[in-house]
């Protein structure tokens, strides 16, 4: 298991991160993925599972294989957690809001590769590279979230 953190602080209040953060919606331009969620028009939470699919969808139909997930936590304006299934491996993302003293967002995001199988010798082997890969998906993640905040605040 491989695991990276990282932090970043934006001026926008918690409210308006976790809107832009935490809500499935069913296309994400900043990212450019397509949700498809067990239970539209309903509120996530615990449980919500979701199928993530690269680009934008023509019919709303996910792609056969496409990874699905699941919330695993849901604390509403301040802990999001979710799993994606892939083969061979599992990614966790945490991602925690708190306010700081001037009135913005503190915004921590740990994400977790597991794999699923396989060689222990070929793991030990691509230890290094996943290291870096999995810190420079938090990183890379961290970097969209001013895209996020202001794309919400615009479609809001």
């Amino acid at each position: 298991m491989t695991t990276a953190i990282g932090v970043r602080e934006v001026s926008q209040p918690p409210a308006e991160v976790w809107r832009a953060l935490a809500v499935l919606e069913p296309y994400c331009a900043v990212c450019d993925v397509s949700y498809v969620v067990d239970r539209p028009g309903s509120g996530p939470g615990v449980g919500t599972t979701f199928v993530c699919a690269p680009g934008q969808l023509a019919g709303g139909a996910p792609r056969p294989g496409s990874p699905r997930g699941e919330i695993l936590a849901w604390d509403e304006l301040r802990l999001v957690i979710t799993r994606l299934d892939l083969t061979p491996e599992t990614w966790t993302t945490r991602i925690e809001l708190a306010g700081t003293p001037a009135g913005g967002t503190r915004v921590s995001i740990t994400v977790t590769h597991e794999p699923v199988g396989g060689s222990r010798v070929v793991r030990r082997l691509q230890r290094g590279a996943m290291r870096r890969l999995v810190q420079r998906t938090v990183d890379a993640e961290l970097a969209k979230v001013p895209a996020h905040v202001a794309r919400a605040a615009h479609t809001s």
